[in-house]
């Protein structure tokens, strides 16, 4: 099922690291990259639960990132449609607001346990949930609260829905 989501995971991570690019060269990147990934992960196995919600996406798309490239002044170039149209905004958004908070980031993967996505595979989030400070440095524009705040505040009632007590975050 994870490899269902995989352009989309890619995507939208893609989308993150452009817009909140690393700062400190190559391992810096990487640093950045990898938590990006684990945050919009997260974010997209909360969106997409089931084996029925992955399908779907799949079928239908996710929407693209035009509204976020809008949002952020992104110029749109058309060698890059392919992979923008696999951006998900309410991913993005969910990712941004993990990368934005920790305890919430701790409570979403705490909500994956048992999950669709988790079961029979063991996964860390520990660059999401617990970065060190290589990690801080070099997203330090990704995780700055009020920089990414517009992103994280797009869909944040949404998340907290699906956080809330009493949701089934697995079907």
């Amino acid at each position: 099922m994870l490899a269902d989501l995989a352009p989309l995971i890619a995507a939208t991570t893609q989308w993150l690291t452009r817009a909140y690019p690393a700062s400190g060269g190559a391992l810096a990147a990487a640093l950045c990259e990898a938590q990006a990934r684990q945050a919009v992960t997260v974010a997209a196995w909360l969106r997409y639960p089931t084996a029925t919600d992955t399908a779907l996406v799949g079928m239908t798309g996710p929407g693209g990132s035009a509204g976020l490239d809008r949002m952020s002044g992104a110029a749109e170039d058309p060698d890059d449609s392919a992979w923008r149209s696999w951006v998900d905004e309410v991913v993005a958004s969910w990712a941004a607001g993990l990368l934005a908070d920790p305890q919430l980031a701790a409570r979403a993967v705490a909500g994956l346990t048992g999950g669709a996505h988790t079961s029979g595979t063991p996964v860390e989030f520990r660059r999401l949930i617990a970065p060190d400070a290589h990690d801080r440095r070099a997203a330090a524009l990704l995780r700055h609260p009020d920089l990414i705040a517009p992103v994280a505040d797009l869909h944040h009632a949404r998340l907290l829905d699906r956080l809330g007590p009493g949701q089934a975050l697995i079907a």
